[in-house]
């Protein structure tokens, strides 16, 4: 049994969509955020700089004692999962194998659509992990950078947002697909706005649940899982830059306080 803290990393505040689904698997456990607020969004920029981002967030958190890190970023986990593993000495999972596995095993036509930031879709992480698991499967991937600064002003419910999914997944939807993976962790804060666009049809895939249940596996099988004397578990939550409009939309996502959120200097690490 182990108390240290688990450390989540985003980009931004999309990977608070993860955090809210650890929350419910493993509820007593410590969690320190990481959101890369001064950075975001990931998705168009080159491998080496996501890769030198990632390292960044990883030894933050490690220097917080944390006993496992989750990638919540699509874009981080298609570019540097493998070397992050190999790196560090400490459990560390992505999000994509999740999401993959839950599109592969609920499509009923064999065509899946994947929506994803440019460095995402661009990599065809999803495409090699569907694959895996059967070959049959056709894969329609697109690119909807805008997503994620919609979803960072806080305007995932708004017109704007809806013309906007409309106008980036109606390719998708022409193209027959009866399963749509939410391959960002901004996107499931969209849900709402997607779900009205595709119809009632189409499953939402959103990886950040089975993601939780990979950490809780990982932590039993390193026997790390918290205590369970019933003490209150901590959220400590740091972001780069202007910690207020995380906290806001963060607040309204997570449903629950967001006290004290840090600014830190991320580039020291």
């Amino acid at each position: 049994m182990d108390n240290r803290p688990i450390g989540v990393f985003d980009s931004g505040l999309g990977g608070l969509t993860v955090l809210k689904e650890i929350i419910k698997v493993l509820p007593n456990e410590n969690i320190v955020y990481f959101g890369d607020t001064a950075r975001v969004p990931y998705g168009p920029r080159s491998k080496e700089t996501i890769i030198k981002y990632t390292f960044q967030a990883i030894n933050f958190l490690i220097s917080k004692n944390v006993k496992a890190i989750v990638i919540a970023c699509n874009t981080a986990t298609a570019r540097c999962l493998k070397e992050a593993q190999n790196k560090y000495d400490i459990p560390i999972i992505g999000v994509i194998e999740a999401g993959a596995r839950t599109a592969a095993y609920s499509t009923k036509n064999k065509v899946v659509g994947v929506i994803g930031t440019e460095g995402t879709v661009s990599s065809k992480s999803y495409n090699v992990e569907i694959e895996k698991l059967d070959k049959e499967i056709k894969i329609i991937s697109k690119a909807c950078p805008l997503f994620v600064p919609i979803t960072e002003e806080g305007w995932a419910n708004t017109e704007v947002a809806y013309l906007t999914a409309k106008e980036y997944l109606q390719e998708l939807l022409d193209q027959d697909i009866d399963s749509l993976v939410l391959g960002c962790t901004h996107y499931p804060i969209l849900k709402r706005t997607i779900g009205k666009v595709v119809g009632e049809e189409i499953k939402l895939v959103n990886p950040a649940k089975e993601t939780a249940k990979d950490l809780k596996d990982v932590l039993e099988e390193n026997d790390i899982l918290a205590t369970m004397n019933g003490y209150q578990p901590t959220y400590e939550y740091y972001v780069s830059d202007i910690p207020e409009k995380f906290v806001s939309i963060g607040q309204q996502f997570l449903k629950r306080d967001m006290d004290d959120v840090k600014t830190i200097e991320i580039q020291k690490y």
